[in-house]
């Protein structure tokens, strides 16, 4: 990029390179993306070192979609924002929240037609939609999760577990995955899902969507889809 020697490096590694970082007294800064536990373990141990600390953790993204919305738009932009880097960004749309019983079962149709069509691969496949996470531990907390899912009462509608790429068959590939059904007292809910599974919530009025868009522990993004412009100012 043409900067002089120092001004911007590159330091590969783990906890001992992190706390390196966090001790030494010529950075005087740090910002952080990542998991919340390791966050809070950054953001304290920074600071005590008199640093300013930037710490951005767990996020849960939620999208609304009234009954008067254009469903078909609705459903193309919650794929691409729930599924794209194989969901492992700070954006990924977490949670859909379909208003109404006949709004979430049209919706739902859709949203599966289109996520069934997906395509996993390799990154320089120009034909895949996502690729891997990051790491077998990622991967392994994803199948978890979605085991848990099943466990607490959710709705399997889409099962990406198990998928083997063709020639990557030791990647850390996980296939989409969908969940219909699924209530606040679940870990769906509750924890960000670092991984392709996404999930449907059934708020019967707008009111109800925005409660449980504002009860979640993680705030990051929000979105609706309506015609109807008291319901976005309202929103």
């Amino acid at each position: 990029a043409g900067l002089p020697d120092g001004v911007f490096n590159v330091v590969q590694g783990d906890k001992e390179i992190v706390d390196g970082i966090l001790e030494h007294p010529g950075i005087a800064g740090v910002s952080f993306v990542g998991s919340t536990a390791v966050g809070e373990y950054i953001y304290q141990k920074g600071t005590t070192h008199n640093k300013r600390v930037a710490s951005f953790t767990g996020g849960k993204n939620h999208m609304v979609v009234m009954p008067d919305a254009d469903l078909e738009a609705a459903a193309s932009a919650f794929v691409a924002a729930g599924f794209g880097s194989a969901s492992q960004r700070c954006m990924a749309v977490s949670l859909l929240l379909p208003v109404g019983q006949a709004t979430a079962d049209r919706l739902r149709e859709l949203v599966l037609q289109k996520t069934k069509a997906l395509k996993i691969g390799p990154y320089n496949d120009p034909k895949a939609d996502y690729g891997a996470v990051v790491s077998v531990q990622s991967k392994q907390a994803v199948l978890n999760a979605i085991d848990n899912c099943v466990k607490e009462g959710g709705e399997l509608m889409l099962d990406g577990r198990g998928l083997k790429v063709s020639g990557h068959e030791n990647g850390y590939y996980i296939g989409p995955t969908l969940f219909d059904r699924v209530t606040t007292d679940m870990q769906m809910y509750k924890e960000e899902i670092f991984g392709p599974v996404r999930a449907i919530m059934r708020p019967v009025t707008l009111d109800e969507a925005i409660e449980i868009t504002n009860a979640n522990d993680y705030g990051n993004g929000s979105v609706i889809f309506t015609r109807d412009g008291k319901s976005a100012h309202r929103f």
